[in-house]
Formats: C-alpha cells, sequence, structure tokens
C-alpha cells in the first residue's frame, strides 16, 4: 500500500515521503532537512532508497547529504542545468522517473527558479493522480519571481492547469493562509474563497496541513489560474491601470497579479 505524509520542516516547509508499507521502503520529496526525516524513517521503520529534487533552493535541499551518508545506495533525481550538482541521476522535461510500481513525468516549470522541474504521475495514491511541484503552485497561490519571468511561471503553471481534474498537488510550503489573504483582498465577492478560507483557518487551529489541494478546485479559487477568467481580468485591469502597468496579453494580466502579491 502506498502512502503520502508530510513530514514539517522549519516553520513552514513541508517534506513529502511517499511510503510502500509492504516492503517498508520511503522515497522522499526536497528534504531541506535531514533530522525530521530521519525521526520520521525511523518511527515508521522505512529505508529510505530515493530523493526527488524540484530545485536548488537550500530549505528543498538541505537534507540531503547528512540522508545520502546515512542511507546507502539512495538514488537523488534532480534537474539537469541546476545550482544543485549532487543528484545521482539528473533528468530532464519529458524523461519518466520509475520508484516502486509507480512512474513519474519530468515536468519543466520554471519561474521560482529556472531548474525547476515537477513530478506527476498517474498511478492513483489515495485514490487520485499525484503531483510534485516544489514552488511552483502552491494552495491558492504560486512561487514568487526569483530567476523566471511572470510569462515562463504563467506557461508552467498552464502546463499545470491541463493535468487531471482530481490531481492532488503536494506543494513545498504550508502558505494558504497568507495567499487566502490576498486572493481575497482581491476577489472579495467570492463565495467559494470565503467559505475555503473559513475551512482552512479551522485545519489549522486544529494543527492540520492543508495541503494536498485538488486541481480541479484550485482551478476555480486560485487566481494565478485564473489570468483568463473575466471576473480575475477585470480586477487585473483596474490593478494595471492604477498601477502604471501594461494590460496587452495574458502574461501582462498574470504579472499584474504577481505584482500585487508581492506588493500585498
Amino acid at each position: 500500500m502506498l502512502t503520502i505524509s508530510a513530514i514539517p520542516a522549519f516553520n513552514d516547509n513541508y517534506i513529502w515521503c511517499l511510503a510502500d508499507s509492504s516492503k517498508k521502503k520511503a522515497l522522499i520529496v526536497d528534504p531541506g532537512q535531514a533530522r525530521p526525516v530521519q525521526d520520521y524513517l525511523v518511527k515508521h521503520g522505512l529505508t529510505l532508497d530515493t530523493i526527488l529534487v524540484t530545485h536548488h533552493h537550500p530549505d528543498h535541499v538541505g537534507g540531503i547529504k547528512a540522508l545520502v551518508e546515512g542511507s546507502a545506495d539512495c538514488r537523488v533525481i534532480g534537474p539537469a542545468d541546476s545550482p544543485f550538482k549532487d543528484s545521482t541521476s539528473f533528468v530532464h522535461p519529458g524523461d519518466e522517473v520509475v520508484w516502486e510500481d509507480v512512474t513519474f513525468q519530468v515536468i519543466s516549470v520554471p519561474g521560482h527558479t529556472l531548474d525547476h522541474i515537477a513530478f506527476f504521475t498517474d498511478t492513483e495514491i489515495s485514490d487520485r493522480p499525484v503531483l510534485f511541484c516544489g514552488d511552483t503552485l502552491f494552495v491558492c497561490g504560486c512561487g514568487r519571481l526569483f530567476e523566471g519571468t511572470a510569462a515562463q511561471m504563467m506557461e508552467s503553471l498552464k502546463s499545470l492547469r491541463e493535468l487531471p481534474d482530481a490531481t492532488a498537488i503536494y506543494c513545498g510550503h504550508e502558505y494558504t493562509l497568507a495567499n487566502l489573504r490576498f486572493a481575497r483582498s482581491w476577489l472579495p465577492d467570492d463565495i467559494k474563497l470565503e467559505a475555503f478560507e473559513h475551512q482552512c483557518k479551522e485545519q489549522r487551529e486544529a494543527g492540520k496541513p492543508t495541503v494536498p489541494a485538488i486541481l480541479a478546485d484550485e482551478k476555480q479559487r486560485n487566481p494565478f489560474l485564473r489570468w483568463d477568467d473575466p471576473v480575475v481580468v477585470a480586477v487585473a485591469k483596474q490593478y494595471c491601470s492604477e498601477q502604471g502597468l501594461p494590460f496587452d496579453s495574458d502574461s501582462a494580466i498574470f504579472a499584474a497579479i504577481r505584482h500585487g502579491k508581492d506588493n500585498f
């Protein structure tokens, strides 16, 4: 039986553990810290044999060296042409990664960083296809543009938006409530956002993560997936007028939404 569990790290990171309980094996995604992973593996009697890396930021790769030293024959699979050079297998967009009976497709998603990739499988885990997307797509948000452009990020999100609606989105941070505060400021009359914000507050107060989200839901509520939604376009048009920003393309609309979040 395959399960996916969140291993909290730092203040708001999620390290993801995909485990095969019958074989007691584990795959770890973006281990920014080693100790939380080591403790989790020991507690659940799991052996680490694969690490997936979405991008090079320290809060996603900082624990890899210690984990590899403590796990014989552990593969580290990460993006080619990346500042992170400690992968044992470098992958490119379109490549496949096989772990147990699961095959992941490697998707290029530059924007947050230029080397950023995501891992998608249509093998259903907990009855859903799975996307490990690092810091590209968040619940009701998207990653800050540290290296890429708004146009690149929009194209990356467009490729993720085209995945199956049932896909479970496993992102790298618990940013949901902050993202919702911005989304609600832009779309104060959006009843779905209001209800979701209330739900997420209850989850966090109970100590529960708001991740994963479901892609079909995100397509309806996440402003960063709605650059072509007339309601969002109207707000972006007004914002561009006030800020003196261009308003001549989908990428300009997306850039306005990102600009709004960056200055919120």
